[in-house]
């Protein structure tokens, strides 16, 4: 029998525990990042999900998750009390967080630490109705079973806007629902609500299967009103959803809407951020190919519109360094 030198065990040991330690220290450098969506069947929950799996698949320290959250404002909430890196949200609400203008919605006020990344798809204000329900117009919802969206989204804040705008009160509606968004097609088709309201980059997976799985309609959303915001605010801007792009809607859908937009904070590194930001678009043509609404997607215009806060320091560093600016 053959016994090993206690110089060479020694070493052998010295050398297993190198090891060890560099791959503890391996793990002790991995930052974890959370990424703030929206519903599993809604485009932000894709954005997320997309960004993540490129930023998975280009850094061995980033570990990157994409949940479903509430949408929007949920997302801009977390960001401000620290509770997520990074998140999706409407322009819109990217605004009112960065400006404070909106107590209800952002009740610690101004989050001056909030920063734009990136902007993503357009997002159009999509009313879907029953087709035995009688709506022909935004204005035929009132008295009607209406999905306004739960609290917490991009589309129940645009939706108050709306109705504010017109005046409107929730008791006008018959019932005010506030499913969330990947409810609210089953909803409709089972016949518990009239209509629903999504703000939405298309195709969308929620009004897909609203039009697929009962006779269904998109209603525009067009008159003074409407007119009056988007001349009021640099935020919204006019709409049209294609003529079939869903079934039973064949001809061109007037709307207004908002853009998609992908958002930090100060919190989260310039390293970080900028290592998202590479990850995105160093595969541009591998990132637009993960939804159709991404397939149209410039990044000329994803790193100037619909960004109401400043960029980030690690966007800005990516920027520069592709000579965008």
């Amino acid at each position: 029998m053959k016994f090993m030198p206690l110089k060479s065990t020694v070493a052998g040991l010295s050398v297993a525990a190198l090891l060890a330690g560099a791959a503890a220290s391996a793990q002790a450098e991995e930052k974890f990042i959370t990424i703030g969506t929206g519903g599993q069947t809604g485009v932000y929950y894709v954005v997320g999900q997309s960004v993540c799996k490129l930023v998975n698949r280009g850094n061995k320290d980033i570990k990157c998750t994409a949940p479903s959250t509430g949408g929007s404002v949920a997302n801009l909430n977390a960001i401000a009390n620290g509770e997520q890196d990074m998140g999706v949200a409407q322009s819109d609400w990217q605004y009112h967080a960065y400006n404070g203008d909106t107590p209800d919605k952002f009740p610690n006020g101004a989050n001056k630490d909030l920063r734009a990344v990136f902007s993503v798809h357009p997002e159009p204000f999509t009313v879907v109705a029953r087709k035995d329900s009688g709506i022909k117009t935004f204005d035929d919802l009132k008295g009607k079973r209406v999905n306004v969206g739960n609290p917490g989204s991009g589309a129940r804040g645009t939706m108050e806007v709306l109705m504010g705008a017109l005046g409107w009160q929730m008791s006008d509606f018959k019932l005010a629902a506030e499913l969330k968004s990947a409810e609210q097609a089953a909803a409709l088709c089972d016949n518990k609500v009239d209509a629903i309201v999504f703000t939405v980059g298309h195709p969308s997976g929620t009004i897909k299967e609203a039009t697929t799985s009962c006779e269904s309609v998109l209603i525009p959303v067009t008159g003074a009103a409407i007119d009056k915001l988007v001349s009021d605010n640099a935020y919204y801007a006019k709409a049209v959803i294609p003529g079939g792009t869903y079934d039973g809607t064949d001809v061109d859908v007037e709307t207004f809407g908002v853009g998609a937009t992908f958002v930090s904070s100060t919190k989260t590194d310039e390293d970080t951020v900028y290592k998202v930001v590479k990850a995105v678009f160093d595969n541009f043509d591998r990132f637009k190919k993960l939804h159709p609404a991404f397939s149209n997607l410039k990044e000329s215009n994803m790193i100037t519109n619909n960004l109401s806060a400043p960029l980030h320091p690690g966007a800005v560093k990516y920027y520069k360094e592709k000579g965008w600016m």
